[in-house]
Parts: C-alpha cells; sequence; structure tokens
C-alpha cells in the first residue's frame, strides 16, 4: 500500500496499514487509492452555445493526462525552487557519569560576611509564656484546694469546735488563695494578650495583608468580662485560618472555649453568692468557689495546649510540607508499528 505526501510529494510504502503524518516533513499523507479519477473538464460550469476553450487558456490543463493516484496538482511560485530543509544533524552518544558532577553546584560563601539579621519580632518572649501559664495553672490549682480543706473543716465545725487559730488559718489562706488567683488570672491575661497581638502581626505581615483589627480592639474584645467571651475566640481563629493551622486546632480551640464559658458563669455565680452568713449558705459558696477554681484550673490547661499548639509551628515556616516521590515509571504506548524496519529505507 502507497501513500504520498501531499506536502513533500515523497512516496512511503506503509504496507497493509494506512498512516496519517509523514515521517520526513510530517506533513499529510493521502490516502491510498486504487481508482483513477479524471481529470476536471476545464468547460464546465460555461454556457451551452459558448465554444472551448483553446488549450493556452486552461491554466497549463490538459484533460489527457490522468494523474496517478494519490497525486495531485499544486501551484508553485515562479522563480527558484524552494531552499531544502535543514536536516537535524545527529545527535551524539549521551553522556554518562559515574559520580554526580560537581561542576555549576558550588556556592561559594563568604565567610566574612554576616548574615542578614532577623526582623524584630515584639511580643514576650516564650519562657515568659509558658511561666505566666504554669504560675496560673499552679495558684488555681493551690486555690481549689484550699478551698476543698476548708469545706472539710466546714463539716467538721458541725460537730466539733474548731481552734480559734486553725479556723482564723483557714479564713485568711483561703482570702489570699483567691487573692494571688485573681492577680495570676490578670497577670496571664495580659502576656497572652501581647502574644496574640504580636503573633497575629507576625502573620499578616508575613502573608502581605494588613492586620484587619486595630491594637486597641484586640486589647478591648480580650480585657473586658463578658465581651471576651466571646471576640478572644474569634481573633484566635482569626489568627489560626490566615496562618492554616485551624484545622489542627479546631477541637483544642473549641474545648478552651467552652471550658473558659463554663468558668466564667460558675465565678459569676460563686462571687454572687458570695455574701451569704448562714452556715449552708457558707457550704454552697465553698463548693461553688471550689468548682470554678477547678473550671478555672482545667481552661489554663486548654489555653497552655492552644498557644503550644501555635508555637510548633513558627509563622515563617508553611503550613504543608512537600516530599519528593518517585514519578509512575509506566510507558505510554506508542500508536501504532513501525513503518518499515529499523534501519531499512521506508520510502517507496
Amino acid at each position: 500500500m502507497i501513500q504520498v505526501c501531499s506536502a513533500c510529494g515523497t512516496r512511503w510504502n506503509v504496507r497493509d496499514k494506512q498512516r496519517a503524518w509523514c515521517p520526513r516533513c510530517h506533513g499529510t499523507l493521502l490516502p491510498p487509492s486504487n481508482e483513477v479519477r479524471p481529470a476536471p473538464d476545464p468547460n464546465w460550469g460555461r454556457p451551452g452555445g459558448a465554444p472551448p476553450l483553446p488549450a493556452e487558456q486552461r491554466g497549463g490543463q490538459r484533460p489527457d493526462i490522468r494523474l496517478p493516484p494519490g497525486y495531485r496538482w499544486i501551484a508553485v511560485r515562479p522563480g527558484a525552487a524552494p531552499v531544502p530543509h535543514r536536516r537535524r544533524r545527529q545527535l551524539g552518544p549521551t553522556p554518562r557519569y559515574d559520580v554526580i558532577p560537581r561542576w555549576g553546584l558550588r556556592d561559594y560563601i563568604d565567610p566574612n560576611a554576616a548574615a542578614p539579621p532577623a526582623p524584630p519580632r515584639g511580643g514576650p518572649p516564650a519562657t515568659v509564656v509558658r511561666l505566666a501559664l504554669v504560675t496560673a495553672a499552679a495558684i488555681l490549682a493551690f486555690a481549689a484546694l484550699v478551698h476543698v480543706l476548708r469545706y472539710v473543716l466546714l463539716i467538721v465545725n458541725r460537730t466539733t469546735l474548731l481552734n480559734p487559730l486553725l479556723a482564723g488559718a483557714a479564713l485568711w489562706i483561703g482570702v489570699l488563695a483567691s487573692v494571688l488567683a485573681i492577680f495570676a488570672v490578670i497577670g496571664c491575661a495580659l502576656v497572652l494578650i501581647n502574644w496574640l497581638i504580636a503573633r497575629r502581626v507576625a502573620v499578616y505581615t508575613h502573608h502581605l495583608v494588613t492586620e484587619p483589627r486595630p491594637t486597641w480592639a484586640l486589647w478591648v474584645g480580650c480585657l473586658v468580662p463578658v465581651v471576651n467571651l466571646f471576640w478572644a475566640p474569634v481573633y484566635v481563629i482569626e489568627m489560626a485560618t490566615i496562618e492554616g493551622v485551624y484545622t489542627r486546632l479546631r477541637k483544642p480551640v473549641i474545648v478552651w472555649w467552652v471550658l473558659w464559658v463554663l468558668s466564667t458563669v460558675v465565678s459569676i455565680w460563686a462571687l454572687a453568692t458570695s455574701f451569704t452568713n448562714d452556715a449552708q449558705g457558707i457550704a454552697d459558696n465553698t463548693v461553688t468557689m471550689t468548682l470554678a477554681y477547678l473550671l478555672g484550673l482545667a481552661a489554663a490547661v486548654s489555653l497552655a495546649r492552644v498557644y503550644l499548639g501555635f508555637e510548633r509551628k513558627p509563622v515563617e515556616r508553611p503550613a504543608h510540607r512537600w516530599v519528593v516521590v518517585p514519578a509512575d515509571q509506566r510507558e505510554t504506548p506508542e500508536s501504532g508499528a513501525a513503518v518499515e524496519r529499523e534501519g531499512q529505507e521506508p520510502a517507496a
């Protein structure tokens, strides 16, 4: 089976399988045909009474010449023949190396050049934040233990008269523990608000985004009681979202939020019932204060988990790590077998 290229005119022996493209110039191969097509009549379309055109007016077309199968008439511009296509020169063998070449891989570093200084990052150091969290948790645990012992003394005092020194010590140690817990919570809140503001500035600056909230709004939303129950977690969620770690920190943030709300509600109830004078009211208030301190301790621990979740990933490090895996080595099958054997001229 012979097919002729419509561009270069080379006749290719394609055996018994029809091809579409010329192996030499990538032109379109004409379909193989064994029938002889008659040349078009140059007088076709003229009026019936008109005389036939002479041979010199037929554009060089002779009706008695029949083209071989697969050939066609093409128009060629006058002048010299077009410049033949320059064949691509044969490439040499692929270079192979026993070891990895070192040329081009050298990185010349001036030992005397000083490293560029890292941009200063505000906010308290990590040691200060951890110390504030640990101190607040320890004082809350101590206050809860003191109120448990105070409740035990109240039960004992129902049947036995307590020593005045022991009763006074239990009273004032409970007051001291409550005052220390208040100062510890306030100090921890101030340190964490400073850390939150500095972290948000660093995150938004790293992502080339302007901080959407002013500093005074962050302070008000985190310090005002009851208001901070709604806005402080929102500020944390915004920072985690733009940093790309909210999926990992969603559960710790929600647990801290719930515990903080419960601790605030119980603390308000304990403060409202602390002005009672009867024995049963004092005992109930002691139990409420103990529960409030335990919930505050749980909220502080959960807040420490949230803080450590942020500090596990520096701001400059991306949230996702890309690793190199071996590519799929499957070879794509060829469209068909070769036209001719290797080393044999395929042209007919």
